[in-house]
């Protein structure tokens, strides 16, 4: 049986991929949400989102694509590892992406850019849908793939802006980004997700347990032990799931009646070892 069934879960309650049921909304990623859903609906363009490491990006994106993929008047494709080495490969990545037939039986750079203008064009203007290309991991694109994609945010009409791209992206890519001309000065958002407060931290491990089917009974964590699992991870998302999920089966193999202070200290000193 596993550890989250003793505890009568019904599934596991502090994974570190992203499950979108299991996204918290803290202040900082409900704004930058919310800024998001605003910015592609205007249909601005360019939304950039940056962070650490285990912030909540990912998971973050994957709420975003759950409200809106669904949606008729919106197209929505992801992209989740940007690592292209050259220019063709990051044009023939963005076809297949698109579901795009460049009807050249072998097409150039040529080709693969009017295809994806044609798209563009079909689907914002006549089918007046909006088009969200969304990448994870952005700070692996290199200078010729950023190059691309500020070429397709030059496509709009008079109104709008034909595709809607989010880059979501640890702080290395911002340096890279002004480098290159005419870049940063389309982008319409910019939101730096920062760590969890400790009230955060509490009412995310809260928000998980619920989700994992844990009824109102008594807390399995104690307020102390929070304010040292805040303490420890600082904050970060993935570092308090990953914790939390070792403090639970910690809780089972010891049988103690609640994640303590205690319980936590010693599971630090044997990370620290």
């Amino acid at each position: 049986m596993s550890y989250y069934a003793v505890l009568g879960l019904d599934k596991e309650p502090f994974s570190t991929s992203p499950d979108p049921d299991f996204f918290y909304e803290s202040r900082e990623h409900r704004a930058a949400l919310t800024r998001l859903l605003i910015e592609i609906r205007l249909k601005r363009g360019l939304s950039l989102i940056l962070g650490d490491v285990g912030i909540g990006k990912t998971t973050l994106s994957r709420k975003l694509f759950q409200l809106l993929h669904q949606r008729e008047d919106v197209t929505f494709h992801m992209i989740l590892d940007p690592a292209y080495e050259t220019e063709t490969l990051f044009l023939e990545s963005l076809i297949r992406t698109f579901k795009i037939d460049p009807k050249a039986p072998a097409p150039s750079i040529l080709d693969y850019r009017e295809a994806i203008k044609g798209y563009l064009f079909e689907q914002g203007v006549e089918q007046r849908k909006t088009v969200v290309l969304l990448i994870d991991e952005a700070q692996k694109l290199n200078t010729l793939s950023l190059e691309i994609l500020r070429g397709l945010l030059n496509y709009e009409t008079n109104e709008f802006k034909l595709l809607q791209l989010v880059l979501l992206s640890q702080l290395e890519l911002l340096p890279r980004l002004r480098e290159i001309k005419n870049f940063l000065d389309r982008v319409c958002l910019k939101y730096v997700l920062n760590p969890l407060d400790e009230q955060d931290t509490k009412e995310l491990i809260e928000f998980r347990l619920k989700q994992a089917g844990y009824d109102s009974g008594p807390p399995l964590f104690s307020r102390e032990a929070i304010r040292e699992i805040h303490q420890h991870t600082q904050g970060y998302p993935r570092q308090i799931a990953r914790f939390c999920h070792n403090a639970l089966r910690d809780l089972v193999v010891t049988h103690h009646p609640v994640v303590d202070e205690d319980l936590i200290r010693a599971l630090i000193a044997r990370e620290v070892r």
